[in-house]
């Protein structure tokens, strides 16, 4: 094991990919569906043109990835009480079985934060809240540049 802690963070951050990657594939769902689901889980319904931002996939790419998640039932369209022109997609069901597939991460990840204390747990979902922004931020960047 490497002590350099960028070495460090970046076999946490394969992990983190690697395990969703799995998770993704033992659900039955690609990726990007998999991703496209838990930020709609996450945020609540998007306009699919939302919904292409987040992802990053093109307008042509998120209508397919709405029509197989329709499909599949795990989305549906409804109209945006705001502007009845545009379409909203909401949530409407998660993959069956993906609990399961998710218990064991779920698992290891709580018992290992629970043995710290909880000042060390406040310091790191303060972390965990200010990574997000930072990441969020930096793939913002990412996508101005691509679209420059």
């Amino acid at each position: 094991m490497s002590t350099d802690p960028s070495a460090t963070f970046r076999r946490y951050l394969s992990a983190i990919v690697l395990n969703s990657l799995a998770a993704a594939e033992a659900a039955g769902l690609n990726a990007t569906d998999y991703y496209a689901l838990n930020l709609l889980d996450l945020t609540g319904p998007l306009t699919s043109g939302e919904l292409a931002v987040q992802t990053g996939l093109t307008t042509g790419a998120t209508t397919r990835l709405i029509d197989r998640l329709e499909r599949s039932g795990y989305v549906r369209r409804a109209p945006d009480p705001a502007d009845r022109r545009k379409v909203m997609v909401e949530s409407a069901g998660q993959p069956k079985g993906l609990d399961e597939v998710l218990a064991g991460t779920r698992r290891r990840l709580a018992e290992l934060i629970q043995e710290y204390p909880e000042a060390e747990r406040a310091t790191l979902f303060d972390y965990f809240e200010r990574a997000t922004t930072a990441y969020q931020s930096a793939t913002d960047e990412l996508i101005a540049a691509r679209d420059a």
